[in-house]
């Protein structure tokens, strides 16, 4: 077993544990609940019992004492006795500064009502009286005690869900890293030979077409193997011109694509300048010119428009592919979602996280209609 899965084991015991532990301490607190509310309903049952004994002995030498400490003992419920007719008689441990405030104490008896079933004291003469009582505050602060704990447990599952997705972000980023700065440097080596070629070829006087296209692709690597060491790294925005950028990001790949794909650049403004690192934002683009011709199956129309806007630019690649849907639509961004039979999966994710991370901006679908095409925006600040 890997230390993940040891990780993953414990992880979930300690889950596991704390449910059980929080279940077992919510269960004693409600049997505990449950327990006080019918002692203070008995020590109610006391007091009528008391209030009946004293009204039907008629003996004046008799000894009340133990009567009277009953009747005293009771210093925490609040109760309004009444007589049949609703009547208030009598009223104990109510708050003392709202009791002369006019519909207070019918308020009280309205709640004491809702809470719990009055007491009645049956006379010798057929008479009636009503006791009724409120919980003590002691036993309504331990009813919302549960739900604190509640709260708590929450709070608890909470933090465990964003300290598990940061701990997976964080891999993420560092997997991405790692895997651009090894592209980089697996693509620098063949790269120093090729250069020491072409120089030899050039020397030759023979072929130097040749040379010149092939000293193009090379730099084409300089400039991919030079995007991928910036993943990761510390990339200082620049004041470029966003029309020339983007217009030069897609020539290249245009004159490598199918004859049979139909360009259209249009722009709001004929220069913009807008802080960007040029490599990273030069990729984008051509991610985005590159899912747009795999969207389209290599045959149709692709429009790049430039829009200023008051705060900076919007950049949008239009196609008419094939479209995508609302559940594709989702996860479109997502690292490794592909719908492709090869590749990765990542050029969109990396796009995302250049303009989203890199350059504060936005990447979004504008728009998107089976059958019809997609429009994928950039948003920037200047």
């Amino acid at each position: 077993m890997t230390q993940q899965s040891y990780k993953h084991i414990i992880r979930w015991g300690i889950i596991t544990a704390t449910l059980f532990i929080v279940s077992l301490i919510l269960w004693n607190t409600y049997a505990f609940f449950q327990r006080f509310k019918d002692e203070e309903r008995i020590k109610m049952e006391i007091l009528a019992a008391t209030y009946k004994r004293l009204a039907t002995n008629m003996d004046l030498d008799a000894d009340v004492t133990l009567e009277q400490q009953i009747m005293g003992s009771n210093y925490s419920i609040p109760l309004i006795l009444t007589d049949e007719k609703g009547k208030v008689l009598y009223f104990a441990n109510l708050d003392s500064a709202k009791v002369k405030k006019k519909g207070y104490i019918q308020k009280k008896l309205k709640e004491m009502k809702a809470q719990n079933q009055p007491l009645p004291i049956q006379y010798a003469n057929t008479s009636k009286q009503y006791i009724y009582y409120n919980d003590s505050d002691i036993l309504t602060n331990l009813k919302y005690y549960p739900l604190a704990l509640l709260l708590i447990l929450v709070l608890f599952f909470v933090v465990i869900l964003l300290f598990t997705q940061t701990n997976k972000i964080a891999a993420e980023n560092k997997l991405w890293t790692g895997m651009a700065k090894e592209t980089a440097h697996q693509i620098g080596t063949p790269l120093t030979s090729l250069l020491g070629w072409v120089a030899l070829l050039k020397e030759t006087d023979e072929n130097t077409s040749i040379a010149q296209e092939i000293e193009k692709d090379i730099h084409r690597l300089e400039v991919i193997a030079n995007r991928f060491s910036k993943i990761g790294s510390y990339t200082p925005l620049k004041e470029e011109d966003i029309v020339q950028l983007t217009k030069e990001s897609y020539e290249y790949l245009q004159s490598r694509l199918s004859k049979q794909v139909v360009f259209n650049f249009t722009t709001s403004v004929p220069t913009l300048k807008i802080r960007v690192h040029q490599e990273l934002f030069a990729w984008v683009i051509e991610n985005l010119v590159k899912n747009a011709v795999d969207a389209m199956q290599g045959k149709g129309k692709i429009t790049i428009k430039v829009q200023e806007e008051s705060h900076g630019v919007t950049i949008c690649v239009s196609d008419t592919g094939k479209g995508m849907s609302k559940a594709i639509q989702k996860q479109i961004f997502d690292p490794g979602f592909t719908t492709k039979k090869r590749g990765w999966g990542l050029g969109l994710s990396l796009s995302k996280r250049i303009v989203e991370d890199f350059h504060q901006g936005k990447i979004y679908i504008k728009e998107s209609e089976l059958e019809k095409g997609s429009t994928i925006c950039i948003k920037l600040r200047q």
